[in-house]
């Protein structure tokens, strides 16, 4: 397929830029794969789509504030970091600007000394290791020193950091957020469970590479980034009970999808226990063998996103729904509305 099937008019000023104070206020489309209808709702109306015996599954992963200003220590330059991946304990791959300014053995000063760094070592596009020293407990000086690594298309500044994370966020690891599950609230999610919604989570920890255009003309020649995926051995059998009782498995967004597929796709359909790194491409005509539904928010036109929900619900469809998104004025990307597909 080329890269234009999946574009799309997108006025800039649908691109949400600041979260609404109540996360499950947003608005919900709700497109129904078999009769083609499309339903407009509010976020907190999701439980009226949801039935006994389903099974929401959630990405627990939690964004680290992972990015840094700091001084290099013999010249006093500012050079700005952004964490990629953790190495080592304190050696992390990350992204340097200016990159020309940080050479192997420069020292950087953060946050007047609770934190410096060494390069040790230079990558291409001004990747940079960096090895770190500090006292106490690096995620707690990072807490403090660091802000959130905001999507691109998002110029404001969060002034809360947990407005960038799900209430349910638990394993330090993502450079963005899961975006999908920013809707719900701890009380939503108490309610969906008393009806007999069965909630699961599965992690997986979004690489900036979840920004990265597609700078092909043919999908078929695009070449996925890498991320590390968990599902533990509870959360397979739950899913594997779900899906011998005939339940509906409803992934709320598309890292745990990748995440569902990849696992389905490598063990003959089956859930059970693993982890790993996932470069999985959904797209159409790609036949989904793990799930029964999706929760996602509005995504870039010609992105690898909406190819993998074009793949789940015809690519006709989710187009036809995304020009009455534009119509209505739904708020895109991720501080956005959101859509379910059942």
């Amino acid at each position: 397929m080329n890269i234009e099937d999946f574009d799309f008019e997108l006025p800039e000023s649908l691109i949400a830029q600041t979260p609404l104070k109540e996360r499950s206020a947003s608005r919900l489309m709700v497109l129904n794969r078999d009769t083609k209808e499309i339903d407009h709702k509010r976020f907190s109306d999701i439980k009226g789509f949801l039935k006994k015996g389903d099974c929401l599954v959630l990405n627990d992963t939690r964004v680290l504030p992972a990015r840094l200003y700091g001084t290099k220590e013999d010249t006093g330059a500012k050079v700005e970091i952004l964490l990629l991946k953790q190495m080592e304990r304190d050696t992390w791959e990350v992204l340097a600007k200016p990159a020309k300014k940080l050479k192997e053995g420069a020292t950087l000063t953060f946050g007047e000394g609770k934190l410096t760094a060494t390069c040790t070592g230079t990558l291409e596009h001004g990747g940079r290791i960096l090895e770190f020293h500090y006292d106490g407990i690096f995620y707690e000086v990072l807490d403090e020193l660091g802000e959130m690594p905001l999507p691109p298309y998002i110029k404001e500044q969060l002034p809360e950091k947990e407005r960038y994370q799900t209430v349910y966020a638990k394993e330090e690891g993502s450079a963005a957020a899961p975006t999908a599950g920013l809707h719900f609230t701890t009380e939503l999610l108490e309610e969906i469970k008393e009806m007999g919604v069965t909630i699961a989570f599965i992690t997986l920890h979004v690489g900036l590479g979840t920004f990265r255009p597609v700078s092909v003309d043919n999908v078929d020649d695009h070449k996925m980034h890498a991320e590390f995926y968990m599902m533990t051995k509870e959360t397979a059998e739950t899913l594997a009970k779900i899906k011998e009782n005939g339940g509906r498995i409803i992934s709320v967004g598309t890292t745990s999808t990748r995440t569902l597929e990849t696992i389905a796709r490598d063990h003959n359909g089956n859930f059970v226990e693993a982890s790993g790194w996932t470069d999985i491409f959904i797209y159409p005509p790609y036949e989904y063998k793990a799930i029964n539904g999706l929760i996602t928010n509005f995504h870039l036109p010609k992105s690898t996103l909406i190819m993998l929900v074009s793949a789940f619900a015809d690519r006709d469809f989710i187009l036809n729904a995304y020009r009455e998104a534009v119509k209505e004025e739904y708020r895109f990307f991720s501080f956005g509305d959101a859509m379910l597909i059942i």
